[in-house]
């Protein structure tokens, strides 16, 4: 399980295929610390820790998570967003967070707003997914604020330390970013038979 809060970025520094798997090496402040078997997330993806070497560690991932996630579009130099699980006698500080990516939403808008930046994005809403006005969701494994929330888009409104720690420094307008809604709201959807 995860929060939300990412730790630090990641750089793509080899991608390699097998079959229909992809194996990806990512250079961080925090491989060296990883353990093979361990869980981390990669922009909101769950990935299992195969190998370390010094400061890079290898994940795989295979066709299911490649066709539902942004992980298809890394190339070498793609920096992603890193959190390892929650300790169990740590804080939420952000909100509860799977690493189960439900789908791929599209950054639609970039507005930097006198220090801050409004990123507007959208989504499939055939998929069942539902966000509410300042309810919870996770973009690239950040949990944020979504408002202006309407079917199929919301907008969030990014502060400069999560502008500069994270890789929404990077994201431009048509990227794909990996998008997990809030548990909570598709339980109380699935009890509600809208789904």
């Amino acid at each position: 399980m995860f929060t939300g809060i990412i730790e630090t970025t990641g750089e793509v520094v080899s991608i390699e295929k097998e079959g229909t798997n992809i194996h990806f090496d990512i250079k961080s402040s925090v491989s060296a610390e990883l353990k093979i078997d361990q869980s981390i997330a990669h922009n909101g993806t769950c990935l299992t820790v195969v190998k370390v070497v010094d400061d890079i560690h290898q994940v795989t991932a295979i066709d299911e998570t490649i066709q539902k996630t942004n992980l298809g579009d890394w190339e070498i130099g793609t920096i992603v967003n890193l959190e390892r699980c929650m300790i169990a006698n740590g804080r939420f500080d952000g909100h509860v967070v799977q690493g189960h990516v439900d789908q791929i939403g599209t950054v639609t808008g970039i507005a930097e707003q006198d220090g801050s930046w409004l990123f507007d994005f959208s989504y499939d809403p055939e998929l069942g997914n539902v966000t509410v006005e300042k309810g919870s969701i996770c973009v690239n494994g950040t949990s944020l604020t979504c408002f202006n929330s309407e079917e199929g888009k919301f907008r969030i409104a990014i502060i400069p330390y999560t502008y500069e720690f994270t890789n929404f420094n990077q994201l431009k307008l048509g990227d794909k970013v990996n998008l997990e809604f809030d548990i909570i709201g598709k339980y109380v959807k699935r009890l509600l038979g809208k789904s």
